[in-house]
């Protein structure tokens, strides 16, 4: 007979594995780096240019984004503006984890330049105190698992034409299953409903663009509200004194 395991208010992202952390992205990333490459090479590219891709951008929906630009022959500039509008987001992604990022400056520079949607959500899961080194593992790891998908989609590619129809999925079970992890470490409901009430205005306002209003929205507000919550920290901390 085993005793109950003590409570602890730990993460729970504080007792896994680096390897454990990063399944539930590699579940995701496999599939749709395969994807990528896989159109990739089906849209004339040579096969080595979708690793390489994957390997020197890593920026998942702005190359999915990129694969019809090229194909019609859009000029580099325009790619690069495209990108960056895309992942605008990342800047806040940044500034909000100035605090926890690495002080050697190649680390640190890699992790902020691999902040994908899920490098940042699975970083933003881990204890407080966490070495800068195992975040930096995390997010290689990551990358690997999406160069990975990527090389096998080109030479899948290179084969004969395959169907991918419904593979789409494992994107939207990827970020389900890191919105509840993001539950399970912060238990703050707010992120959730402010997604999810974002969307649906997004969705009511401007339905063919309710992704990107929705992104918009999210940043927006979520910059309101912690503005709002540090104004009042700062009040509490003043009357306690």
């Amino acid at each position: 007979m085993s005793l109950p395991a003590p409570k602890t208010d730990a993460p729970p992202a504080a007792g896994l594995s680096t390897l454990s952390l990063s399944v539930p992205v590699a579940m995701g990333y496999v599939p749709l780096g395969a994807v990528f490459g896989y159109l990739l090479v089906q849209a004339g590219a040579v096969w080595w240019m979708a690793p390489l891709t994957s390997l020197l951008v890593f920026a998942g929906a702005a190359q999915f984004m990129a694969i019809p630009m090229l194909a019609a022959g859009a000029p580099l500039g325009s790619i690069v503006l495209a990108t960056l509008i895309v992942n605008l987001r990342h800047v806040f992604y940044g500034l909000s984890l100035l605090d926890k990022l690495p002080q050697r400056k190649l680390a640190r520079w890699y992790l902020i330049w691999a902040l994908t949607d899920e490098n940042y959500s699975v970083i933003t899961t881990l204890p407080a105190g966490t070495s800068s080194t195992r975040m930096v593992a995390v997010a290689m790891l990551n990358h690997g698992w999406w160069v990975l998908g990527t090389l096998l989609g080109a030479a899948i590619g290179l084969q004969a034409p395959t169907a991918l129809t419904g593979i789409d999925f494992s994107l939207a079970a990827l970020f389900a299953v890191l919105t509840a992890e993001q539950w399970r470490a912060t238990r703050r409901p707010a992120p959730i409903l402010l997604a999810l009430a974002s969307y649906g205005v997004a969705r009511w306002v401007a339905p063919s663009q309710a992704l990107a209003v929705a992104i918009g929205l999210c940043v927006v507000l979520s910059a309101i509200l912690s503005r709002s919550s540090s104004s009042n920290n700062n009040k509490s901390m003043e009357a306690s004194t």
